[in-house]
């Protein structure tokens, strides 16, 4: 017993090394960019400190499944484009995250290991950094010189809103009728998580100019990154701790949340995760050798411990 653990710890340290590695180029791109492009001219100090306080940290992932389905379908991660609508992805991620950790909401106290926005800085000014986040998210791809922008724009209120991330949070706090069972469960998942996956796809894809067959591929794919990717957090909000997870775990199970690992058990859900990853990668097979970085990061992930 004493040697598969050790056998576990050791894949699971290699396993992390080579997703950091993947995820890093990309994660020192969003960095730079941030610094140029998260707080426009005129904005109030306090706010943007705010801001760039809750911006910091976190593994990037969405500007890199933006810039690497961007390489996918024939583009450049450097092309300034893709590079603007990555960032616009994470900071309407991290205002999710903002208003989620919000005593109306799923009242956390941590967040990337750090104190989260409403405690930091009071609730008034968290919930005014979310919205910040949001409305800069839409202008930073705006501020670029391409007849894209319109469809970029159009991709990333999509994922966000009303349809897509907005109706996933809704849904996940109770205040609309759902299935039960697991149909209900992959409506949540596929609004609050997959849509801005896949939402990071397409607008990669997208600023990249690729054709309607490359930005399917991306698209099927990243949605059943997403959902994976859901159902394995659940997984590490039971297995995880604190230090690893840079969040307080066990919400989930505290808050009665629907979540897989209730409605079917911890090895069920696992093997419904191996099954998602591996649609998502068949999904890639229209681009040929392209894809296959997208494959790797999506066999990484189910591996991961934080």
């Amino acid at each position: 017993m004493a040697s598969n653990s050790m056998e576990n710890t050791t894949v699971d340290s290699v396993s992390g090394k080579a997703l950091k590695a993947l995820l890093s180029p990309c994660a020192a791109c969003a960095e730079a960019d941030l610094v140029r492009w998260l707080v426009p001219p005129g904005t109030p100090e306090a706010l943007a400190d705010g801001m760039r306080y809750c911006m910091a940290g976190g593994k990037r992932l969405r500007p890199a499944v933006a810039m690497l389905a961007a390489q996918a379908v024939g583009g450049s991660a450097e092309n300034e484009l893709v590079r603007r609508a990555a960032v616009a992805v994470e900071m309407v991620h991290v205002y999710s995250l903002v208003h989620d950790d919000l005593p109306a909401m799923d009242d956390d106290e941590l967040r990337r290991g750090r104190p989260t926005a409403h405690v930091r800085f009071g609730e008034a000014m968290a919930i005014l950094i979310g919205d910040a986040l949001l409305t800069r998210a839409f202008g930073v791809p705006a501020e670029c010189d391409s007849p894209l922008v319109g469809r970029l724009t159009s991709e990333l209120s999509r994922a966000a809103g009303a349809e897509g991330m907005v109706a996933g949070q809704v849904a996940d706090m109770n205040l609309c009728d759902l299935p039960k069972g697991l149909e209900g469960l992959r409506y949540i998942h596929l609004h609050k998580t997959a849509a801005m996956i896949r939402g990071a796809a397409r607008m990669g894809a997208v600023a990249a100019g690729a054709d309607e067959t490359a930005l399917q591929a991306v698209s099927d794919f990243a949605e059943h990154l997403g959902l994976a990717f859901q159902l394995f957090d659940d997984l590490l909000d039971v297995t995880g701790t604190a230090g690893q997870l840079g969040k307080t775990p066990g919400k989930d199970a505290e808050t009665g949340k629907q979540t897989h690992l209730a409605a079917v058990g911890i090895e069920e859900a696992k093997r419904l995760g191996e099954e998602m990853t591996l649609t998502a990668c068949r999904a890639l097979e229209p681009l040929g050798p392209a894809g296959e970085t997208l494959k790797e990061l999506a066999i990484l992930l189910t591996r991961r411990t934080h």
